[in-house]
């Protein structure tokens, strides 16, 4: 048997490679990131050879290389995915955020979520509090509470079936009402220099509402945002006190969230 394996054929290996740094794109699409300890691991293959293979993808645009594993290619994000689709991607890294974040509320506060997967997550670990009073402009939101000792608050306006949020003017009416203590904002791009950004327009207008409600503005996004700019601002970095995000943020981009004058959650 390993006399056979020794006299593989060139073309049974360069298949073989082509196979696995095919699987290494897909992992980098799907999970956000790939690490070269764990991908080495999952190819039982060395640590120098899965590193040939994301120098081979950089090099033809289709991942972009970090120290110690890689990230998919960063660019302009004008989609506008589904709330379903947002749900599958990062899922672990959501929910460790979303305890982080319930650590910061007290009983008796005034909280604000817009829609999203990473609010949707801290809605459902706000479940037990007793006396708290939630803001939303996402339904399914309003949905997750349902039932519990919490006090909800839809904004009103017109729903976009996409992410399940109520926006235009009456959401915006509604929030210049209203004082709260925190704000937690997910977000689709998170660049140092342009703040927080969104796809869609009528959603930036209402999340910036949201931010001038509330007394303290809290970004909550796994890694895979940052460096990201999307079709329409939110709100400028000066605007924003704190990010809780995913311990895989590059150092860089936490020491210029830092210089900006962010606090920094790692989670």
């Amino acid at each position: 048997m390993q006399k056979s394996d020794m006299g593989a054929s060139p073309a049974t290996k360069d298949w073989l490679t082509d196979e696995r740094r095919q699987e290494i794109l897909t992992i980098v699409q799907r999970e956000g990131r790939a690490l070269v300890v764990d991908l080495a691991q999952r190819f039982s293959t060395s640590a120098i050879t899965i590193r040939k293979d994301l120098e081979f993808l950089q090099a033809r645009g289709l991942i972009q290389r970090t120290h110690g594993g890689a990230l998919p290619v960063r660019s302009n994000n004008l989609t506008d995915p589904s709330l379903q689709d947002k749900e599958k991607l990062h899922q672990r890294e959501k929910l460790r955020i979303a305890s982080a974040a319930v650590r910061m509320v007290k009983e008796g506060q005034c909280v604000i979520l817009d829609s999203g997967s990473t609010t949707t997550a801290i809605s459902r670990a706000l479940r037990d509090f007793r006396e708290l009073t939630v803001i939303t402009n996402a339904v399914n939101i309003a949905a997750e509470l349902a039932g519990t000792s919490i006090d909800v608050i839809l904004t009103g306006g017109t729903l976009r079936k996409n992410s399940f949020s109520l926006v235009g003017p009456q959401a915006e009416d509604t929030l210049r009402e209203i004082n709260a203590d925190v704000l937690f904002l997910g977000v689709d791009g998170f660049d140092a220099k342009v703040g927080l950004t969104t796809p869609n327009v009528l959603e930036a207008r209402v999340n910036r509402a949201m931010a001038h409600a509330a007394r303290r503005v809290v970004a909550v996004c796994d890694s895979s945002k940052f460096g990201k700019r999307s079709l329409a601002v939110i709100v400028p970095p000066d605007a924003i006190h704190e990010v809780i995000t995913d311990k895989h943020v590059s150092r860089d981009t936490v020491q210029e969230l830092r210089e900006a004058g962010i606090e920094v959650t790692l989670v």
